[in-house]
C-alpha cells in the first residue's frame, strides 16, 4: 500500500488516499473533541474497492473493483497506528475501528479474519471492532462467523454491530438501500442470538432524511429493546444526498427537541442522537463521504469537503 495523500485537521480527523494494486481506497482516524486521543480514537478503514451497493445518500458507492484482502485492510490500521503509535502500544480507552470507509463489510470474509488478528497484533485494551453492514441477502455465513469471533474474542462489550436501516417503511428502506438485504425480522432474530449477557446492544442506525419514517410500532413487533438500541444521526452532506434532493431531518446545530426521539424511547428503546463535529463534514471524514468522488465532481458541496489534499 502507498499513501497518496490527506487531509484534514490532526486535532479533529484525517482523511488518507492510498494506492492499492493500482486501485485507491481511503481510511480516516478522528478524535471526539474535547476527548482526547488516548482517550477514545477512532480509525475507519475500507474493505472493498468501492461498493455495489449504492446508496443514494452514499458517495462511496456506485462502482465496485473487488475485495480487498485482509493483508490490505490490516496495512490501512498499521499505517495510523505506526504513525501514531510506532512501538504498537495504543493507551486510548477507547480504541474503536470502523470496518466503514468504503464497501459493505459483510461482502467481503478478509473482515473475520482481520477481527481475528487484531487482539494479537497490537497492544489496544481499549480496542472495540465496529461493523456497520445494511446485512446483505447471501451473508448469512458471514454474520455466523462473525458472531462466533465476537463471542470469543470481544465477549462483555467489546464489539460493537450497527444495521443500517434508515426507515421503517419497507418500500422506502428498499429505494435508500437499493440491494436484496434481510428484513426486519430477519435482524431481530439475528440479534436475539447474537447479543449476549454483558454485550452492547445492536445498534439500529437510522441516518435520517426527510420524509424517511420511523414507527416505534413496527419496530417493536420485530426488534426487542432488549437486545437493539437506536442511533438518530443526520444525513450527512454528500453529493449523493445532494443529487438525490435528500435533505436530512437531523439540523446539526439542534441537539434536541425531535418528536421522533421521544416517540421511541416511550416505546422502551435506547436512543441515542449523534450529531458529531461538523468539522469533519468540512474535512470530508464523515460516513457516507468520499474526498476522491468528489475531486471528480463539478460541483459544490455546502459546508462539505473544505480541505486542501496534501501530497504525501
Amino acid at each position: 500500500m502507498k499513501v497518496l495523500a490527506s487531509a484534514g485537521d490532526e486535532d479533529v480527523a484525517m482523511v488518507y488516499v492510498a494506492e492499492v494494486r493500482d486501485r485507491q481506497i481511503e481510511f480516516v482516524e478522528s478524535v471526539q473533541p474535547p476527548l482526547p486521543r488516548d482517550e477514545k480514537w477512532v480509525l475507519m478503514v475500507s474493505t472493498l474497492f468501492g461498493c455495489p451497493v449504492g446508496c443514494p445518500i452514499c458517495d462511496a458507492g456506485g462502482h465496485y473493483g473487488g475485495k480487498l484482502t485482509a493483508d490490505e485492510i490490516l496495512e490501512q490500521i498499521d499505517h495510523l497506528v505506526q504513525h501514531r503509535y510506532p512501538d504498537g502500544r495504543i493507551p486510548a480507552s477507547k480504541f474503536k475501528i470502523q470496518f466503514a470507509r468504503m464497501g459493505e463489510p459483510a461482502l467481503n470474509d478478509a473482515v473475520i479474519d482481520v477481527l481475528k488478528a487484531l487482539p494479537g497484533r497490537y497492544d489496544a485494551p481499549g480496542l472495540i471492532p465496529s461493523v456497520s453492514t445494511v446485512a446483505p441477502k447471501g451473508s448469512d455465513a458471514f454474520f455466523e462467523r462473525l458472531m462466533d469471533v465476537k463471542n470469543e474474542l470481544y465477549p462483555n462489550g467489546r464489539f460493537q454491530l450497527q444495521f443500517s436501516v434508515h426507515t421503517t417503511d419497507e418500500e422506502h428502506r428498499d429505494h435508500l438501500v437499493p440491494v436484496l438485504k434481510w428484513g426486519l425480522d430477519e435482524i431481530g432474530d439475528y440479534g436475539k442470538r447474537f447479543v449476549h449477557p454483558g454485550d452492547r446492544k445492536i445498534t439500529l442506525n437510522f441516518a435520517l432524511a426527510e420524509g424517511s419514517p420511523i414507527d416505534p410500532e413496527v419496530l417493536l413487533d420485530h426488534l426487542d429493546p432488549e437486545f437493539f438500541l437506536i442511533k438518530i444521526t443526520p444525513v450527512n452532506p454528500t453529493h449523493r444526498a445532494v443529487e438525490n434532493k435528500m435533505d436530512s431531518y437531523v439540523d446539526p446545530s439542534r441537539e434536541e427537541g425531535y418528536d421522533v426521539v421521544e416517540a421511541l424511547e416511550n416505546a422502551g428503546y435506547e436512543v441515542i442522537l449523534s450529531i458529531g463535529e461538523t468539522e469533519e463534514n468540512r474535512i470530508g471524514s464523515n460516513c457516507g463521504m468520499y474526498v476522491q468522488n468528489h475531486l471528480k465532481a463539478a460541483s459544490e458541496v455546502p459546508g462539505a469537503y473544505v480541505y486542501e489534499l496534501q501530497s504525501s
